[in-house]
């Protein structure tokens, strides 16, 4: 076991709970990768402006319009600010094929089209990926938390909790797209903008608190970068002092 692996008795050195350090790391690991709230006006924004002047002058052209400027915008923000872009690149994307859609079909409901199947292909990636036993969201979280693949082989614990928070996710996205695919059928595209606009936060939310809920549990991360630099200061060490 690597000095990495081994727990910390912080009852001598007073030093804080680790506990309350594990949930403090686990949060803010979470907020980097999901983009915290700036992250989630980035999302909500585009489709909200869309639903939002479509409902006023049901202008598909203008809609599509403004939610792709304002996708745009938010890159360029990003990018002034000298920020990470991924999420509103993100964003971008997902507006632009939504307004693709939409203006070959000429169907504004299409619009949304894209994002939905995005979100079940996303809902069904969580359980297969689990059900393969490399579950999604370690893929996700594994680099930034510094362990990579560690938990696969070398944290049983922390394996398990990423199965269960891949497994949230995956039931609440399949949830959510219980609700949207058949709005999709019945109902207009006002009703479908909105109720999708406000389906945004909310499961989101959840499978963030779930998961840091199970994470925060979990077995601390390995830091395998901290692992190899400190292999790499021993052969150092070694060279300098062998004759």
């Amino acid at each position: 076991m690597t000095s990495v692996d081994k727990p910390t008795d912080h009852t001598t050195t007073g030093q804080a709970d680790p506990d309350s350090n594990t949930k403090a790391v686990t949060e803010a690991a979470l907020f980097e990768a999901f983009g915290g709230l700036r992250g989630m006006l980035e999302t909500v924004l585009p489709g909200l402006l869309f639903v939002t002047i479509y409902t006023v002058d049901k202008d598909l052209k203008m809609s599509a319009i403004a939610a792709l400027g304002v996708s745009l915008l938010l890159v360029v923000v990003r990018l002034a600010m000298r920020d990470t872009v991924k999420h509103a690149f993100s964003g971008v994307f997902g507006v632009g094929f939504g307004v693709v859609f939409a203006m070959m079909t000429g169907n504004a409901k299409d619009f949304y089209l894209p994002g939905m199947l995005y979100t079940l292909g996303l809902a069904l990636a969580y359980i297969v990926t689990t059900l393969a036993g490399v579950p999604l969201i370690g893929l996700i979280l594994g680099p930034v938390f510094k362990e990579n693949l560690s938990w696969r082989t070398r944290n049983p614990g922390r394996k398990k909790a990423y199965a269960k928070a891949s497994y949230a996710w995956g039931c609440i996205l399949l949830a959510k797209c219980a609700i949207l695919f058949p709005l999709y059928w019945w109902a207009d595209t006002t009703q479908l903008g909105w109720i999708l606009v406000a389906l945004k936060i909310p499961p989101f939310l959840l499978a963030v608190w779930l998961t840091w809920v199970f994470l925060a549990k979990a077995p601390a991360p390995i830091d395998v970068f901290a692992e190899m630099e400190a292999e790499e200061a021993a052969r150092a060490e070694a060279e300098r002092t062998s004759p």
